[in-house]
Parts: structure tokens; sequence; C-alpha cells
């Protein structure tokens, strides 16, 4: 419902511009239009009303509605019925309720498509009757220079003003389109890439490490008894050190390196064109830093990862190959002392470059 209506209430405030401008120029078309047939002093209040007051009333009718959305598509409806009255009281002056409907249609199509066209459409058509029904028209078969002149600013000036409306609409719907994007492909808490978004950048370096033929690594990285930190000092603390993390992946690696939450307590990390003792050291590095990071509101609790890192494999066919060989490193450093890291090459975890302390 309150998706609905900030929907509604902005569609409220394009249209109101879009309107506003819209019956002004319009009250010069059929005002010239009107003129020659001496109309009577009520037509000419209605006109100011429906030219200067609707657009203001309609705004508000919206505004203060509980499905905006649809109040707005009332009005719209509103707009296509007394255009249609006017097209009638103008005597059907060929350019005057051509311009009228058009500029009408134009608008219709804009806001809903061809359906809400049809069913503006239908409203003319019935405002067309009524006008037929008030002031009993003959059909005026020419349009005066005047009448003319009167038409070209609602010509020029409104489908101006109702494409820099749609192009606006445009611009947020892009930057909304992305913005939802990076949230889909971002992790809330770490602000990491999360699962599926890594494993797809795991395909495109597999790809580019095959097509290349160039080397790299990948890294899985676990925090050490996770589950004990979060039972002991609780989850405020467990997230504190989840986003430590990845605060520290985040200045530590190189641009080009990619960083995500894989899971939990797991995190993941590409290294492209790194070979895979130099991949090593970094995430020793890391390793070193972490393990020497300190909580000022739990002084006594101690951190530490186990990492497992794999070199890209030329032999192996699938991007799951690879990160299985991470995970087989990961799963030797956790069952065998924790706090170390241990490289995989060619398969079988066989490099470890740091006892547990």
């Amino acid at each position: 419902m309150a998706k609905t209506g900030g929907k509604g209430l902005s569609l409220a405030r394009r249209l109101y511009t879009s309107r506003t401008l819209g019956l002004a120029l319009g009250l010069m078309c059929v005002s010239a239009a009107m003129y020659p047939l001496n109309p009577a002093p009520w037509v000419w209040v209605v006109m100011l009303f429906n030219a200067i007051v609707w657009p203001h009333l309609a705004y508000q009718w919206a505004r203060r509605a509980t499905l905006p959305y649809h109040a707005e598509h009332r009005n719209l409806l509103v707009d296509a019925f007394l255009g249609g009255v006017w097209v009638a009281a103008m005597q059907f002056n060929p350019l005057p309720s051509a311009t009228t409907i058009s500029m009408m249609a134009m608008n219709n199509v804009a806001i809903g498509g061809l359906r809400f066209l049809l069913a503006g459409t239908v409203a003319q058509i019935l405002g067309v009757g009524v006008g037929l029904l008030i002031f009993t028209p003959t059909f005026i078969p020419h349009t005066s220079p005047l009448q003319l002149y009167a038409c070209l600013p609602l010509l020029c000036l409104y489908p101006l003003a109702l494409g820099w409306i749609c192009f606006r609409q445009a611009i947020t719907l892009g930057r909304q389109k992305r913005e939802l994007l990076a949230l889909s492909r971002t992790d809330s808490l770490t602000g990491l890439l999360n699962h599926g978004a890594w494993k797809d950048q795991l395909e495109v370096e597999f790809q580019r490490c095959q097509r290349q033929n160039q080397g790299g690594a990948i890294a899985l990285i676990d925090i050490d008894h996770f589950k004990t930190i979060n039972d002991t000092y609780g989850h405020v603390a467990g997230d504190i050190v989840l986003r430590q993390l990845s605060k520290m992946l985040k200045q530590n690696l190189r641009a080009a390196d990619v960083a995500g939450r894989y899971g939990g307590d797991e995190f993941c990390v590409i290294l492209p064109d790194l070979p895979l003792n130099s991949a090593a050291a970094a995430m020793d590095a890391l390793r070193d830093r972490f393990a020497t990071l300190g909580y000022e509101q739990n002084p006594a609790l101690k951190v530490s990862l186990s990492i497992g890192l794999a070199a890209f494999n030329p032999a192996h066919t699938d991007a799951t190959l690879w990160l299985n060989d991470a995970d087989q490193a990961l799963y030797e450093a956790k069952t065998t002392g924790r706090n170390r890291v241990i490289c995989c090459s060619d398969g079988k975890p066989r490099h470890e470059l740091l006892d547990s302390v």
C-alpha cells in the first residue's frame, strides 16, 4: 500500500506540472476558437475554471486520496472528458479540435500506454456527446489564422514539456534500477559482493584465465570459532568482527581483487594475475593483521583466520573445480590447527604457509 501511495504521489506531482501548463496553453487555443461563436458568460466561467482552477483541484484530490495512483488516473479521464466537451463547443473547428484531441492522446499514451489511450478515447467520446447536447454545434470547416497561431504554443511547448518530464522519469528509473542491481549483488552487513555475485565474478575470471592462458588465485577465508564468538560475546560482537574483516579486505586488497562474503563467517577473494606464492603472502599478511586486531567493546575477544588458497589450474574444465580446490585447502587449514594459510596446487593441499600460533 505504501509503495503504491508513493508511486501515485510521484505521478500526481509530475502531472500537476504538465496539466497546469497544458491547460493554460489549451485556454489560448480554445478561447480563440470560441470567441467568434459569442458563447454565454457561463461558458467563459467554466472555461477559466477548467484551465486555472482544475489543475490545482485535481492535484489536491489525488494527494489526499487513499490511492493517489488510481485517483490520478480518474483525473486524466476527467481531462479527456472535458476535452471532448470543448471539441463540441468549438463546433469541431479542425485545428483547435485536432490539437486538443492529439495532445490529450499523447498524454494518455505517455501515462498508461495503449490501454489507457483507449480509456481516454472513450471518455473523450462521452464528452463530445455531452457537448453535442449542451451546445448543439454545427461543423465549422475552416480555421482562421488567429486560431492557428493560438494553437501553436500548445503544439510546440506542451510536447516539449511532456518529453522533458518523461526524460526525467527515465533518468530516475535508470538510477533506481542501478541501485536495485547493486543491492541485489551486495551483502547488506559487510558491503562486499554476496555469494551469487561473487560466483558470477569467479566464472568471469575463470573464463579469462582460460582465454588468455594466465594464472591467478582464489582464497576462501573462515573466521575461526565464529559460533563461539557469537555465543560468548553476542551477535552484535559477531557482526562487528564480520564488518572489521570486510573493512580490512577493502583496505588491503588490490583494486583488481574481488572480495565477497561467501556465507556466514566465510569470505572469498579473487586474486587475478597473482602467483600462488604472492597470493599466499598477501593472505598471510591479512591473517596476521586480523589476529592482532583489538576490540574496544570486548578486550578479551581474540580472533584468527583459516585461509585456503588455490591457483588456477588449466586442466580444470569448470570454475567450480577451482573453487573446490580452495575449499579443500580451507578444510585442511581448519583440521590441522586453524590460524594458518594452506595452498592448493594441482588439486592437492600441499603448501602450509604458517602454523597456528
